[in-house]
């Protein structure tokens, strides 16, 4: 606490020194641990919850034409560029998705691959990161590439700099790509993509991408996604396989973002849980 006799010299320079940290250190946790089951397609359906939208991207449909709940699945048409976020910060966390492609693909992905994302501890103002995002670690959802980790790190308008970053296990693949591979030694990451293990080396943007050694289903078949929120790691599931992981995740708590991002897809299972 600040006393009353502290000078005015003194208290610029120390608010000076608080508004010059990144924005990870200046939180104080406000995240509760998981305690029990949080059905996210619920919180949807009543509107529980925060919607952003880019409105300078070609597709921008309303957010309720975007998440639509129909018969308890969640449809996310893809038109429009943006994410549906819980209004609370969440830490130590099972989360379970049950997703499958639409045939659907919109605007300029109309013939790139499906693309989507859950976006795992974010924080600061909604669109911070390319007018779209929240700052945030990502959970990819992409054909041929889901299970990538994706770190999210942006700087505001006013120099406030939103630093995400994680450890990871990761090699450098025939293209220099980050590539997760367990037991190698941890390498710090504050922005960009490690991929999957087991990625196509020849992964190509294009429609119904898939890769010799793809965990995914086919388009059309039902996946299930599981992220281990425990502490600061993370563990990506991908249909029962372990297929990413991260340590030292900072922040290692904040809110839970489900993309829009041009690709029809059905979410029968959207779900936070208690740590086992």
């Amino acid at each position: 606490m600040i006393r009353r006799y502290l000078s005015i010299f003194q208290l610029t320079f120390a608010v000076t020194c608080v508004l010059s940290l990144p924005v990870t250190q200046q939180s104080a946790t406000s995240a509760e641990p998981v305690t029990r089951k949080i059905n996210l397609i619920e919180l949807i359906e009543k509107g529980d919850v925060e919607y952003h939208l880019n409105q300078a991207m070609e597709l921008h449909d309303a957010p309720s034409d975007v998440w639509k709940v129909e018969d308890g699945v969640l449809h996310v048409s893809g038109r429009g560029y943006g994410y549906v976020a819980t209004k609370k910060s969440y830490r130590d966390y099972r989360l379970m998705l049950d997703f499958k492609w639409g045939e659907k693909t919109w605007g300029k992905r109309e013939k790139a691959a499906r693309d989507n994302g859950i976006l795992l501890h974010a924080y600061g103002p909604h669109g911070a990161f390319a007018g779209t995002w929240m700052a945030s670690i990502e959970a990819q959802l992409i054909e041929g590439g889901t299970g990538d980790v994706l770190v999210l790190s942006t700087k505001l308008d006013d120099g406030t700099q939103l630093q995400t970053s994680l450890t990871s296990e990761f090699v450098l693949d025939r293209d220099k790509e980050k590539i997760w591979k367990k037991g190698v030694p941890r390498q710090k990451v504050t922005e960009g993509r490690i991929n999957w293990e087991k990625r196509d080396e020849d992964w190509s943007d294009t429609k119904d991408f898939r890769g010799a050694a793809d965990v995914e289903k086919p388009v059309g078949e039902w996946n299930t996604l599981e992220v281990i929120a425990k502490g600061d790691t993370l563990q990506y599931f991908l249909n029962g396989v372990l297929v990413n992981e991260g340590f030292e995740a900072s922040p290692s708590e904040g809110k839970v973002l489900l993309q829009t991002e041009g690709a029809e897809m059905f979410v029968r299972r959207y779900e936070l849980l208690p740590l086992k």
